[in-house]
């Protein structure tokens, strides 16, 4: 039988970050019965019985955030492209994220689905409720929201020291990209998430907060969507200093060359095209540090090529 959780060992989760009252998840209550109660991304509560034993997850970065809670073990199925680490690859497939096989879902008989908000259709969330199968609301906008994810996990399948340990061992990391990054002088970015069509995100992104975190500006940050469109002349006219990529694999993607088609656009001028994979900045999971890690030191790159006048 798992640990089972205490209120005093319960996580504490920080408040005071942007959609904050929204986004953190909250340890209510526990009964006399050893049920608990968890607030999730969306503010709403979540009973369980005990901490969860068969959890289904429906996005990939919900699958790795499990498992680095040390609760991978708890998890039963997940959605395609749950890649990582290898075990997660031999789970039981129940559909994409977009795309969920219900029947499989209902097979396996969980005592909890962990959903993501911004990437799950609600009205499979809606037959989820209907079957009366506790969904858990996961949406990480901000490296801290990683770290409670961690914990909030923790609780959710009755493990919590580990998945302190890890949100402990995030932090810290964290922490000492800020103070080596955070502080240089500030690079005008243009983060592109695909091609066709042209995508970036807002300042409300995980990505701008890994952006942030190593000292450049998100010269789209200011947008209402959290992933717009834009046109090609958008971006000369914002005549970012760096161009950042993404696409879909560990290669990088050559429409990233296409900007060399011009020559005064400042970030070609300069030769600050770079590229990230995807799973390493684009994933709400601890392995995202290791993407900003990359993109610290393409942005300190940036600051090494300017004149001295710049």
């Amino acid at each position: 039988m798992p640990h089972r959780p205490s209120p005093q060992h319960a996580p504490r989760f920080r408040r005071g970050v942007p959609l904050a009252t929204v986004l953190a998840s909250t340890l209510l209550a526990f009964s006399a019965h050893a049920e608990l109660t968890v607030r999730d991304d969306t503010g709403q509560p979540v009973k369980l019985a005990q901490p969860a034993q068969r959890i289904v997850s429906l996005a990939p970065h919900i699958t790795e955030l499990l498992f680095a809670a040390g609760a991978g073990e708890r998890v039963v199925g997940a959605v395609a492209y749950s890649d990582f680490p290898e075990t997660a690859r031999k789970l039981p497939r129940v559909g994409g994220y977009s795309n969920v096989d219900m029947e499989a879902i209902a097979g396996l008989k969980p005592d909890l689905v962990i959903a993501w908000k911004s990437g799950n259709r609600d009205a499979h969330l809606d037959k989820l409720a209907a079957l009366g199968i506790p969904v858990y609301m996961n949406e990480p906008r901000s490296l801290d929201d990683v770290a409670r994810s961690l914990e909030a996990f923790g609780v959710l399948a009755g493990n919590e020291p580990p998945a302190r340990a890890a949100a402990a061992s995030f932090r810290a990391r964290k922490e000492e990209l800020g103070k080596r990054y955070g502080e240089r002088p500030r690079v005008r970015m243009f983060y592109q998430i695909w091609d066709k069509p042209l995508m970036t995100v807002n300042d409300e992104h995980l990505i701008s907060d890994v952006i942030r975190l190593c000292g450049g500006d998100n010269v789209f940050g200011k947008l209402k969507q959290l992933a717009p469109s834009l046109g090609v002349e958008g971006v000369l006219a914002a005549n970012p200093e760096v161009i950042v990529a993404s696409g879909m694999g560990e290669a990088r993607p050559e429409w990233l060359e296409s900007w060399k088609r011009w020559p005064k656009l400042a970030a070609n001028a300069s030769g600050n095209l770079y590229f990230v994979p995807p799973e390493l900045i684009q994933r709400h999971t601890p392995r995202i540090l290791e993407g900003a890690a990359i993109l610290c030191e393409q942005l300190e790159t940036a600051r090494r090529k300017r004149s001295p006048e710049a």
